[in-house]
């Protein structure tokens, strides 16, 4: 086991998605991961039913619980619901002067469709927590959202990614499985220039959580020491079997398979 991601994000009572993704896929890649759950909800594959954010105060000491004593070689974060909560997040990161590598999943809206960050916090999330980030990884939605302009083929993908590195953030990630195609094509741009990371697409409704998993394996390879493209490889190819062998529960968009590579970790 090598490798403390402290994950900050919502819980899924489906467990597809939010913290029970995460912790799956970081202990599949033989990390350790601790938690500040954020917000409870009530959801399965096909619908979010109900949300309820976590105090402001337990939040907070959720973090500090983790940092004081286990500590941290990278922090994730992803569904943070609401102004207040991005404010408190940030404000108790401020009082640790240690550079953790920081990754922002910024959740926007569900696989199902229902909305998961408020109106009014996006510009919060914008202004006070990406531009602290180490990455940032939006699907093709969220990038439109983050960099304001419509995203419809791959120069538009480097574009917005451009006008979101203008809020701070070190790297962005666009995430291409919104896009049509056989070949799913992330992006990745940073000041090493744009890098494509590329998978055949899996004909599968069953990729829910795709985007919690994939995020919390890009910080996992960053807590265990890895270079940025290295632990983007790494997740990517882990999403893939995720998906490619996912157990096909639910009525919906079911989960990924997360234990995947707890045996085939050599062939990553």
């Amino acid at each position: 086991m090598k490798g403390r991601v402290l994950i900050i994000a919502g819980s899924d009572s489906g467990g597809g998605a939010g913290v029970q993704a995460d912790l799956k896929t970081v202990t599949a890649l033989r990390g350790y991961a601790g938690t500040a759950i954020t917000v409870l909800t009530a959801q399965d594959t096909s619908t979010v039913k109900k949300i309820e954010p976590v105090s402001s105060e337990m939040i907070a000491e959720q973090i500090r619980m983790m940092l004081n004593d286990i500590g941290a070689d990278c922090i994730k974060t992803g569904m943070l619901f609401s102004a207040e909560i991005i404010t408190v997040i940030v404000n108790v990161l401020n009082d640790y002067p240690e550079n953790f590598p920081l990754v922002v999943d910024p959740v926007l809206i569900s696989k199902s469709g229902d909305k998961l960050l408020q109106q009014d916090a996006i510009n919060v999330l914008k202004s006070q927590l990406i531009g602290r980030a180490a990455l940032v990884t939006p699907n093709i939605p969220e990038a439109e959202v983050l960099s304001g302009i419509r995203v419809r083929n791959q120069m538009e993908v480097i574009e917005a990614a451009k006008r979101i590195r203008e809020l701070g953030v070190s790297a962005v990630l666009v995430k291409g499985g919104h896009m049509e195609g056989k070949v799913v094509t992330d992006f990745l741009y940073s000041d090493q220039g744009t890098e494509i990371f590329e998978n055949e697409r899996v004909n599968s409704i069953h990729t829910h959580g795709t985007g919690c998993t994939l995020s919390s394996a890009i910080a996992t390879g960053l807590a265990q020491g890895m270079n940025l493209s290295s632990a983007v490889l790494r997740a990517n190819k882990y999403v893939f079997q995720a998906i490619n062998s996912a157990p096909g529960f639910g009525h919906g968009h079911g989960p990924l398979n997360h234990c995947v590579t707890v045996k085939s970790i050599g062939d990553i």
